[in-house]
């Protein structure tokens, strides 16, 4: 039976950049959406873009396609907002998917999951770039796409687009913990993802915090969207299916 999906980017990217994943997932039969979010959008100003902005463009995309049921999938700092969007929206969604992605706690920011030093690093970037933040090149190459080769890695990071630092600054507000929404939620963990050091796992250091969840794992770094997408779209369906 087709499934709607709406796929959240994470930082630096756009819809675009995940497409090559969503058209696995058509040809399978499903409906999949990649909307691009506030502060990631051409034009779109990285000084003054906050996480609210972000969580309401995905909410806004969703109320005027009137989608419901929808399978809501988030990547990494895309679980910030879909986090948001589930707490304002609930009642359209199906099931919550996070792709080695951010959990938050109400009243937490993106920065207050992450290791100090990437803290100090976007800190130092963002004072330097008006408040918006990009990705060194041997930390994506490294710890963000290491299943790639090189020309591979380049390509990818040649698409990214600087980030507005408030959606990692912005503590959010949630009505109630994730845990207790009544909602499906599965987590995928993609097993050589190291953009978190595995001494600070994205499971199950966040993965738990939804409570009860559905774990999918396979393998590949935090950029299959561009390494493997046809496996990450079969992850994504393991997770999402009911």
């Amino acid at each position: 039976m087709p499934d709607t999906y709406v796929l959240v980017h994470g930082a630096w990217h756009t819809g675009a950049e995940i497409e090559a994943v969503a058209d696995h997932m058509r040809k399978a039969g499903h409906t999949a959406h990649c909307p691009t979010l506030a502060g990631n959008r051409p034009g779109d100003d990285r000084a003054t873009t906050g996480l609210e902005d972000a969580i309401a463009s995905a909410v806004r995309y969703i109320e005027e396609k009137d989608l419901t049921e929808v399978r809501l999938a988030g990547h990494s700092y895309g679980g910030m907002v879909i986090s948001g969007v589930a707490d304002r929206i609930a009642q359209r969604l199906k099931r919550l998917v996070y792709i080695n992605a951010f959990v938050p706690l109400d009243g937490e920011s993106l920065n207050d999951m992450v290791p100090p030093h990437y803290v100090a690093m976007f800190d130092a970037i963002a004072g330097a770039n008006g408040n918006a933040v990009t990705l060194p090149f041997e930390v994506w190459r490294e710890a963000f796409i290491n299943d790639a080769d090189l020309a591979l890695a380049q390509a990818a990071y040649d698409k990214l687009n600087p980030h507005a630092y408030r959606t990692f600054t912005d503590k959010i507000s949630l009505k109630q913990p994730l845990a207790a929404l009544a909602l499906g939620k599965s987590y995928v963990n993609c097993q050589q993802d190291i953009a978190l050091p595995h001494s600070l796992p994205w499971h199950p250091r966040l993965s738990e915090r939804l409570g009860l969840f559905r774990l999918v794992e396979c393998p590949g770094s935090h950029e299959m969207f561009f390494s493997n997408p046809a496996r990450l779209a079969q992850a994504i369906l393991e997770a999402g299916r009911d």
